[in-house]
């Protein structure tokens, strides 16, 4: 078994307009000083990453890199949702989708521009040092979550070789580059639970650059069982977002949450401990399943603020994390034997 590697956090909730939130540098101090020792960065939050640049310029990446570990922090990965999420758009959504894309674009366009941007953390990655990025399957057919009106037979085959259609030269230039693709599964794409993930790796033959970033709240609110998850995923999970979250349905709202804002929805992300995620099995079943990557904070809450989340989120990381055990607890009990031994205790000799 391995170590999991933390605390990390993802920048992208905590920059702001104002110091030292709005700059690399400035944050990176910050959650530095708040006991995190890596960083997941956003690529396409140019307040703290060029993505053309870092595409283009291996030197560009260094100085990224080198700022950090001024401050203390080692670069996780690349992380690439809002691209990702664009690739694949039902028009219904396009319009909502807008403001994750430049304006102007037609459907070709915008598709031609997320493949572009996608390719390019690929290669962003290789000049930063990293393997792995953090992303959104976009999508087709989540308007149709639920199978009233009935749903055409084939349509969401034809969502999936859609779907995979467009991924493949993507997922194809990561695994010539040594690099993997997290989908972080989540609503509103529709790669969003077990059953959609294993339909994708269908439709790409299994592969191998097609992999998971882990986050237990989504599943939470799906009221999907997120432990089971890793035992049957685990190999595939290659991040991991540690957030929290509750579900609690009344009389008014269940899962499908009544249109209602967070803060009165039945399911609601929270800050780390103040909801219902079994952290400590999460972290021993990712250990089992020998995960080596980093356990990183991805704050969201709908009742406390982000820099108390942050402050409280580094030690809860740290108190979770298993330090891999390299011998067994009942080594001093045992002794040397052979063959003819393990026989004789048998009664075979």
């Amino acid at each position: 078994m391995k170590t999991i590697k933390g605390p990390g956090i993802f920048l992208a909730q905590f920059l702001r307009d104002e110091e030292p939130y709005n700059n690399l540098k400035g944050i990176a101090g910050w959650v530095a000083d708040l006991g995190y020792k890596g960083a997941q960065i956003p690529t396409w939050d140019s307040r703290v990453f060029d993505l053309e640049q870092a595409a283009e310029s291996k030197n560009y990446c260094d100085e990224i890199k080198g700022t950090l570990q001024e401050a203390g922090v080692e670069p996780i990965e690349l992380a690439s949702y809002l691209q990702g999420q664009v690739l694949a758009v039902h028009p219904a959504y396009e319009t909502m989708f807008q403001p994750f894309f430049p304006p102007g674009l037609n459907k070709e366009q915008r598709v031609a521009w997320a493949e572009d941007q996608l390719k390019k953390t690929v290669t962003a990655s290789v000049n930063m040092g990293t393997n792995h990025i953090s992303c959104m399957s976009g999508g087709f057919a989540w308007h149709m979550i639920y199978p009233w009106p009935q749903r055409p037979d084939g349509i969401i085959d034809e969502a999936f070789n859609e779907l995979a259609r467009l991924w493949k030269p993507i997922l194809d230039m990561a695994a010539d580059h040594g690099v993997t693709f997290g989908y972080e599964l989540h609503p509103g794409s529709d790669l969003f639970d077990g059953a959609t993930y294993e339909m994708f790796l269908d439709k790409t033959d299994n592969h191998p650059a097609a992999c998971l970033t882990y986050d237990a709240s989504h599943f939470v609110l799906q009221q999907l069982d997120y432990l089971e998850f890793i035992k049957l995923y685990g190999d595939r999970i290659k991040a991991f977002h540690v957030k929290d979250a509750e579900f609690r349905p009344d009389g008014r709202v269940g899962v499908y949450g009544g249109y209602q804002p967070w803060n009165t929805r039945a399911g609601r992300f929270r800050s780390l401990g103040d909801g219902q995620v079994d952290f400590k099995r999460v972290f021993t079943l990712l250990t089992e399943a020998d995960y080596d990557g980093w356990a990183i904070l991805e704050w969201e809450c709908c009742v406390k603020g982000p820099e108390q989340g942050a402050r409280q989120g580094a030690p809860f990381i740290v108190d979770h994390i298993i330090e891999a055990t390299e011998m067994a607890f009942d080594d001093f009990a045992g002794g040397e034997t052979d063959r003819d031994r393990n026989r004789q205790i048998l009664g075979l000799t």
